[in-house]
């Protein structure tokens, strides 16, 4: 009955023509009979469906079906070892990412974990009490280098580019390396994990094992140093953070590091305890570690020295000199050097708390101070390397605040005149063999007029130094003993 009057009804909207009508009976989803009709269209003469679809909607469905594969192809790149490239299909590119590093803990691997950053506004905390500054005193300019926000030396951690794989294209243009980096950190919204192996022969970890073992003094030539070159530089710091700090290698590493592994503290802040680790002295240039260690105690200034797999600091307000195993990420070992001053009692010339100065040279591992029964001269005290036991002991005859720096050669204390004139001099020397001490007059540059940091290198044969936000390195030459 109900068909039959669907019929009429389409017979009279179509003003009689019940030829066109068509009753199609079916069940719908929920088991129910439905009835519907079809007519002819009084304006089409057929469904568009008939002709192929309607242009809008098969053109809608093919940009979703181009975004769902760019979707699927980024899921599948999250996956890879290599950077991301050109989405699928001809897409446009896929957005570059400002990579973020973050402390990875591996064993044997080198891991990167990069972060997406947010384009929210960043806000930054007041840095408080630069307390590792010692009596120095900073302009409001210096206080502003971030774009008028003061900032703390702890917890901010530096933009790193994103690391691919052997072969692989970056995933956006390559900074040139002597462009200073802006280091913020970024809220975080997304990350990813890569790690990457790196074999090392075995050969070169035995020579590299060996320096720094009995006798490799004599064998690596020593001398008297004669001459000191230009300095280069390898990179600048633009966060305040970083006016003073110390960059160093190991001149004598363990596996998994190498003597191309590099390392940096920067020295502004109330709690310094990040300690940037890097793959090899490019890295540090560009500003990208692999690595971020936070050390259990946070140090004081700019003594600290990397040796035999550890980093030697001075922990802060102490008179103590503390080792932090670098693969095991603990301190091992610590002692107090007897009556040494510290936190300003006896430090170079320059202040920043430099009364602990800890050295590397040919023959082992060094700490120079000053104490009240020496009246200020510098004290140098050989150490043992694992229980940090004081050896033997040197008291010279050179005041300590008087000097701008030292460092150790072949057994031998030379100290820098100047930290802040441009043509300073290596002014004096000591020598632990002869007891003995001698004036010297060897150029030596401050290209940036602000030296918080000096040390030897011995298996590269390189003077180490901060000077005013820039990691620079000094070759020198030596006189056959």
């Amino acid at each position: 009955m109900l068909g039959v009057w669907l019929l009429l009804w389409g017979s009279l909207a179509l003003g009689g023509r019940a030829d066109t009508a068509f009753l199609h009976r079916a069940h719908d989803s929920t088991g129910h009979c439905t009835y519907s009709f079809t007519v002819a269209s009084p304006v089409e003469a057929a469904c568009p469906e008939a002709a192929g679809g309607v242009p809008e909607l098969r053109a809608e469905l093919a940009a979703l079906g181009a975004r769902l594969s760019r979707l699927e192809s980024r899921e599948r790149g999250m996956g890879g070892s290599g950077p991301r490239g050109a989405e699928a299909g001809g897409a446009q590119q896929s957005q570059p990412i400002a990579p973020h590093p973050l402390p990875i803990p591996t064993s044997g691997v080198s891991a990167r974990a990069f972060l997406i950053p947010s384009p929210a506004p960043q806000q930054w905390g007041d840095a408080g009490d630069l307390a590792n500054l010692g009596d120095q005193s900073f302009s409001e300019g210096e206080l502003n280098t971030w774009g008028g926000n003061r900032v703390s030396g702890a917890g901010s951690l530096p933009r790193a580019r994103r690391g691919g794989g052997a072969g692989s294209a970056p995933a956006h243009p390559v900074p040139d390396p002597a462009a200073a980096p802006r280091w913020e950190p970024q809220p975080l919204t997304y990350q990813e994990l890569q790690s990457e192996r790196t074999e090392v022969p075995v050969s070169r970890l035995l020579d590299e094992a060996a320096l720094g073992s009995p006798g490799s003094a004599d064998s690596a030539g020593c001398g008297e140093l004669v001459w000191v070159g230009e300095p280069v530089v390898l990179g600048r710091a633009d966060s305040i953070a970083g006016k003073y700090g110390v960059w160093m290698k190991d001149p004598a590493p363990v596996p998994p590091f190498t003597r191309d592994t590099t390392w940096r503290v920067d020295a502004v802040g109330t709690e310094v305890r990040q300690l940037f680790q890097y793959e090899e002295a490019e890295q540090l240039g560009r500003g990208y570690p692999a690595k971020v260690h936070i050390l259990p105690r946070p140090l004081e200034s700019t003594g600290a020295v990397i040796y035999r797999g550890g980093l030697f600091f001075q922990p802060r307000h102490s008179r103590s000199v503390a080792r932090y195993d670098l693969r095991g990420e603990t301190i091992t070992a610590e002692r107090e050097i007897p009556g040494a001053g510290y936190h300003g009692q006896y430090p170079y010339s320059w202040g920043g708390y430099t009364d602990i100065d800890l050295a590397v040279d040919e023959t082992g591992l060094w700490v120079i101070y000053s104490t009240e029964s020496a009246r200020g001269a510098i004290v140098l005290s050989k150490l043992d390397p694992e229980t940090l036991e004081i050896r033997r002991t040197w008291e010279t005859n050179i005041r300590k605040r008087g000097v701008a720096n030292s460092f150790i050669i072949c057994g031998t204390l030379y100290t820098v005149s100047s930290y802040s004139a441009p043509n300073a001099t290596i002014n004096f020397a000591y020598d632990t063999a002869t007891g003995s001490s001698r004036a010297l007059s060897i150029p030596f540059e401050n290209r940036f007029r602000y030296l918080s940091m000096l040390d030897y290198n011995p298996s590269e044969r390189r003077l180490f130094a901060w000077d005013s936000f820039n990691m620079v390195s000094y070759p020198v030459r030596l006189s056959r003993a």
